[in-house]
């Protein structure tokens, strides 16, 4: 066939994954990367850094992880060495030009009018639209730094939602950081410090840290290993979230209650038929049992009722909006100690010497405040496009979800994907079987439907990501449904959805990337 020119923009975990895959295909792909090595968030943590999520879900489908690493949980550092080692077997590394940045991508006929051939496309071996991408890319490697354009016939958007681009919080006029005489930073600059310069920044220092996911913690836990409660670190959060104290409540693996097909007999899913429904209804009150036990557990092992943060929310919902987190060993023991100090306010302001909480008259005195608050994914990569028209069809609405047909494609943006930007329990996971269903889109084994009904397929999962996590919905998230997802996508590509061997255990035996070595 014609080979087209196909360039991935990122070389973190999705982008090595979708230069794999275009590579098995034929593809002679172009990576660019702004940084100096691979690995996107995980090429620089901060200390303590260590995968979330169990390793058997976190692995790639064809190489698993070595036998040397024992540990459920690996470190940042056994992470990279994995997707390096995962690079280097398939030869990736000689696609990537590191140090590479792209500054902005063009449609070279920037026009929606193109939409109509668009939808017609059936793969890069056929006539692809008119027009290509003009990528803009600064290579900082050259003295002084030089600026290229490069042609793509089609562009896979491998930028991340958890860099780059910080979330600050906004204040009143006088109530900000101007008026804080003491430093404030986001996590994304302390986890840039080398970890010996991280821990010099907060010695001996008060230290507040804003937010309460996984980075917040991971901070205020190095913070309080820095300074023990001579100098306290004060963690401020909004609201209470389930946190995991281990992955087998009273015993039973987590992914035995939520990673398998029954468990998702449960819930109600988009496209469901009659039969489905019905199921889903009648298995309601099992579900919420389900949700019951591993709240007791989660109450049982955490104290937390003694410092008032038993979340509203059921732990169902925090796992379906992906808002959970699993808790540093020993935190409790670092609040007991008096090594962390805990607030809850739905608000905060900023004055000479540290913050005041809203509704508490006690002012808390710091000498730095992290901002712990996340990243605005969405406007990182509406940034990316030179035309302002691309950039209000990624960004159609408030709640940082993209609208993207199989969490991959605009049905509006000719010639070009995004991978990595919707979640699910294993990032790895999600982001490797949409890469394997995108090249076989570019070699025209997956066809795309019309548009219309691919936006009738982006309603529909999005009604459902806003009814299964209420009011808690802030992002497209998988989890709960990750196998009802895949099946979708094997079914685009001729592969047979049921990957176990036989009813049983297809039914409870849990799901991992292993199952989908194979086509």
């Amino acid at each position: 066939m014609d080979q087209k020119q196909v360039v991935i923009i990122g070389a973190g975990i999705s982008g090595v994954v979708a230069c794999k895959y275009c590579i098995s295909k034929g593809l002679n792909p172009i990576v660019f990367e702004s940084q100096a090595d691979i690995g996107g968030v995980w090429a620089k943590t901060i200390k303590t850094t260590r995968l979330q999520t169990f390793k058997g879900l976190y692995q790639f489908a064809d190489f698993p992880w070595p036998s040397e690493v024992i540990q459920d949980f690996p470190t940042q550092k056994q992470v990279l060495n994995y997707l390096q080692s995962y690079a280097s077997h398939f030869d990736v590394l000689k696609h990537i030009h590191f140090r590479c940045n792209v500054k902005e991508i063009d449609y070279q006929e920037s026009s929606l009018s193109l939409s109509s051939s668009w939808s017609n496309w059936n793969g890069i071996s056929q006539t692809i639209p008119q027009g290509k991408w003009k990528v803009i890319v600064e290579n900082s490697l050259s003295e002084p730094p030089s600026t290229k354009v490069h042609e793509a016939d089609f562009v896979i958007l491998c930028v991340g939602r958890f860099k780059d681009v910080p979330n600050i919080p906004e204040f009143a006029p006088g109530t900000g950081p101007e008026v804080f005489q003491g430093k404030v930073i986001h996590s994304m600059e302390y986890s840039a410090m080398d970890h010996e310069k991280a821990e010099e920044f907060v010695k001996g220092k008060r230290v507040v840290v804003v937010g309460f996911q996984k980075q917040g913690l991971d901070i205020a836990m190095e913070c309080s290993s820095v300074n023990g409660p001579e100098h306290p670190c004060t963690i401020v959060y909004r609201k209470d979230r389930w946190k995991l104290a281990d992955f087998a409540p009273w015993g039973i693996p987590l992914k035995y209650l939520y990673f398998n097909r029954f468990s998702e007999l449960m819930v109600h899913k988009p496209g469901e038929g009659f039969l489905l429904a019905l199921l889903a209804t009648v298995l309601s009150p099992l579900r919420w049992g389900i949700s019951k036990l591993v709240e007791t557990h989660i109450k049982s092992k955490l104290p937390l009722a003694k410092f008032n943060m038993v979340p509203e929310c059921s732990f169902a919902k925090d796992l379906r909006s992906c808002l959970l987190a699993a808790l540093p060993a020993d935190f409790f023991n670092r609040v007991e100690a008096g090594s962390i100090f805990l607030k809850k306010s739905p608000s905060f302001s900023f004055y000479n010497d540290g913050i005041m909480i809203d509704g508490d008259n006690k002012p808390i005195q710091a000498d730095v405040v992290i901002l712990a608050t996340g990243f605005k994914g969405i406007q990182k990569l509406q940034n990316i496009f030179t035309s302002q028209d691309f950039g209000k069809l990624i960004a159609v609405s408030p709640d940082s979800r993209v609208p993207l047909y199989r969490e991959c494609i605009h049905p509006k943006i000719a010639q070009l994907a995004v991978i990595g930007f919707s979640e699910s329990i294993s990032n790895l996971f999600t982001s490797e079987i949409r890469c394997r269903w995108l090249v076989e889109l570019l070699d025209g084994k997956v066809k795309l439907p019309s548009i219309k009904e691919m936006e009738k397929d982006i309603s529909n999962w999005d009604e459902y990501m806003k009814k299964s996590s209420g009011k808690y919905h802030q992002r497209s998230c998988l989890t709960g449904l990750d196998i009802w997802y895949n099946d979708q996508l094997c079914k685009d590509m001729g592969w047979n959805p049921k990957r176990k061997n036989g009813f049983w255990a297809d039914l409870f035996q849990p799901y991992g990337p292993l199952d989908y070595a194979n086509p």
